[in-house]
């Protein structure tokens, strides 16, 4: 099956069923996108389709051919982040790990889509859920990389 994946068309040997998030990590080896509960209830698999985030452990990769993919390695570069990633650093928004590239690409696609999102935007886009409880840095950061002062 072809998919667009990071502005890259791609082959991808795999079943149309399964999910993305397996086509991602185990077929394609782009393993940013991480695995957390496989019910699209903790947000850690997210990446954005079309634009929108997108639970990848239930989304079936069928569904997503002929539309655009894309996952925490395009949004940024060690050399060049993306203003999201500069601000979870400056806000220092990582601890464990397990929630940060889901919350990244929740983040990206509300920001593309409410450029300046006030705090109960920010609250109903990001639904993620973080076990070291940093949703005040991560709003914090959001607002940063958006340019609003907090």
């Amino acid at each position: 099956m072809q998919l667009n994946i990071n502005g890259r068309v791609v082959e991808a040997q795999a079943e149309p069923d399964m999910p993305l998030l397996w086509v991602l990590r185990d077929v394609l080896n782009l393993t940013g996108t991480k695995y957390g509960c496989g019910v699209a209830a903790c947000g850690a698999c997210t990446v954005r389709v079309d634009g929108q985030a997108t639970r990848s452990c239930v989304t079936p990769a069928g569904s997503v051919a002929g539309k655009k993919v894309v996952t925490i390695e395009a949004l940024g570069t060690a050399a060049a982040p993306h203003p999201l990633q500069a601000a979870w650093i400056a806000e220092q928004v990582p601890q464990c790990g397990y929630c940060q590239s889901g919350m990244l690409m929740a983040a990206a696609a509300l920001l593309e889509r409410k450029p300046k999102p006030t705090d109960a935007e920010i609250d109903e886009a990001i639904t993620n859920l973080c076990r070291c409880g940093t949703y005040q840095r991560v709003r914090a950061a959001i607002k940063r990389a958006a340019g609003i002062k907090a």
